[in-house]
């Protein structure tokens, strides 16, 4: 036992403390899609506040008027709304984050400019169902 501790001590060692263990942000340069990938956690963290909310606003409407009501003229009002259209954008953009994640899993679009282009589409078509979310909202209060 001590003799292969002290055949352990004279190996030489291969790390040193200038070159990082792993890859760094100094070695890559950032890419939109390692942006969405953050994003996409970010808004994952986002939908349980705005999950919250949707739990308040059931449990409000289990209980009494008075008590939903209450909650309806919170979330109705302008900073509610804009709350409200948060967590709709984050919703619909994790799930387009989920989408193209799931076209990854099966091998497609993984080549240098597909990845890009993935990651625009998700982006915009997130943007553009928000809108079309808002707009149906709008047109039926």
């Amino acid at each position: 036992m001590a003799d292969a501790e002290a055949r352990a001590e004279k190996r030489p060692r291969t790390t040193t403390a200038e070159r990082p263990l792993s890859p760094h942000l100094q070695i890559y340069k950032p890419m939109l899609t390692m942006l969405m990938s953050g994003m996409h956690r970010i808004t994952g963290f986002f939908l349980y506040f705005g999950t919250l909310l949707l739990a308040i606003w059931l449990i409000a409407a289990a209980t009494d008027a008075k008590a939903f009501q209450t909650v309806a003229a919170i979330y109705g009002s302008w900073f509610g709304r804009l709350v409200l259209f948060g967590y709709s954008w984050a919703l619909l953009l994790h799930l387009m984050g989920g989408l193209r994640h799931f076209v990854w899993d099966t091998g497609r679009a993984m080549g240098h400019p597909e990845r890009e282009y993935m990651v625009i589409i998700s982006l915009v078509g997130s943007i553009v169902l928000t809108a079309i979310v808002w707009i149906i909202v709008f047109a039926r209060s």
